[in-house]
């Protein structure tokens, strides 16, 4: 394209020239006064260069699309088969084990002995204590003179009621000798001779009670 403008330009500039002479040439005839046949038979003689300005040339057709090319599929992929090894054979080892040093004896750790429990207080509550027996309190010298007579021998139980101050209040028999004048020789004296210490409560103060015993009679002997 570059090649093609350069030579139009030339031509063009050729023909320019020419015309400028030509109109120099009339211009310098009207001036001169030259007859115009002069300046026909000139202007005949002049070889008049009709420059065309060549066509552009056509449009370059655009390249036909590629052609589908077919689709090649890769082949599958085979995975090769494992390599198999034979076994290696491996001698056996010998392993000789180290004597472990004697692990020390793990002490167990020794409770301390538990304090001792503190000592009991002592109760102040007691039950009532006789000063003295019933054999004391009754003797062969009251055996009733009725009863020696008839010989009349037995065991009476009672039971006293002591109260706060070691005092006895009443007499009860609780068995019979089975004669009535022992029976009621007994709680008539026993009473009035019984002498106690007696029962205390947790703080230590008398309070009422009971003793419970038997009085023996027997004859006495000469």
């Amino acid at each position: 394209m570059a090649y093609v403008d350069q030579n139009q330009s030339k031509e063009k500039t050729i023909a320019a020239v020419i015309t400028a002479i030509i109109l120099a040439a009339v211009g310098y005839a009207f001036i001169t006064g030259l007859a115009f046949n002069v300046i026909k038979k000139t202007a005949e003689k002049l070889n008049v260069i009709d420059i065309k300005t060549p066509p552009p040339p056509p449009p370059k057709k655009p390249p036909p699309p590629p052609k589908e090319t077919p689709k090649v599929e890769s082949p599958p992929i085979v995975t090769p088969p494992p390599i198999v090894q034979p076994p290696q054979v491996q001698s056996p080892v010998q392993v000789t084990p180290i004597p472990q040093p004697p692990r020390p004896p793990v002490m167990a750790p020794v409770a301390p002995n538990p304090p001792p429990p503190p000592p009991a207080k002592p109760s102040q509550a007691s039950g009532v204590k006789p000063k003295g027996s019933p054999g004391e309190w009754v003797t062969p010298d009251d055996y009733p003179p009725s009863a020696l007579r008839n010989n009349e021998a037995g065991v009476t139980g009672f039971r006293l009621d002591i109260d706060a101050t070691g005092h006895a209040t009443n007499c009860t028999v609780t068995s019979s000798s089975g004669f009535p004048d022992l029976d009621q020789t007994a709680c008539r004296l026993l009473p009035r001779r019984s002498r106690f210490t007696p029962a205390k409560d947790a703080a230590g103060n008398g309070m009422a009670s009971t003793y419970a015993s038997s009085v023996r009679w027997q004859i006495p002997k000469d």
